[in-house]
């Protein structure tokens, strides 16, 4: 009996996973990335990023959402946003004024976020943050709005 997955031709059999795919990221990788995104928030809170380092920041923030959406995290999906929202603020204003500046009042956002990070660098296997920086990818090169969905603001437990 031949099997085709919905006539999309033939298909390559999976690659199984390796033990270092399987694995959390080797620690001297994690503590790379872990301080390139601090080294651009402690940047960017000094009023001195530009937009490699606010591309930093929000590209941290949503391969932290991804690997969440994967089940490693739980903060609140309005921590996201704010985040989000803070970058593009910041964008703006670096647009207008040319200041490259992020708002103190979000410091902390970006803190918890980057704590996650670090803590899911620590705990994911590598194949789920690869393929966290596959969905940043996909989304960079599309046309689709946020990954991260607007907060329900009825749902006070939402995450």
């Amino acid at each position: 009996m031949s099997s085709k997955r919905s006539g999309r031709g033939v298909s390559r059999p999976r690659q199984p996973l390796t033990k270092a795919m399987l694995l959390p990221t080797d620690q001297a990788s994690a503590r790379e990335q872990s301080l390139s995104y601090h080294l651009a928030l402690a940047v960017c809170r000094d009023g001195h990023g530009n937009g490699h380092l606010f591309n930093e920041l929000i590209r941290v923030a949503y391969i932290t959402w991804f690997l969440q959406q994967a089940g490693y995290g739980n903060e609140r999906v309005e921590c996201y946003k704010m985040a989000e929202y803070a970058v593009e603020a910041a964008l703006e204003l670096a647009d207008t004024l040319d200041e490259w500046t992020l708002a103190e009042d979000v410091i902390p956002v970006f803190e918890r976020l980057l704590a996650l990070h670090d803590a899911q660098l620590a705990t994911a296997p590598l194949h789920k943050v690869i393929e966290a920086e596959r969905q940043l990818r996909h989304f960079l090169a599309g046309t689709a709005p946020s990954p991260i969905p607007e907060p329900d603001l009825g749902n006070v437990e939402n995450h």
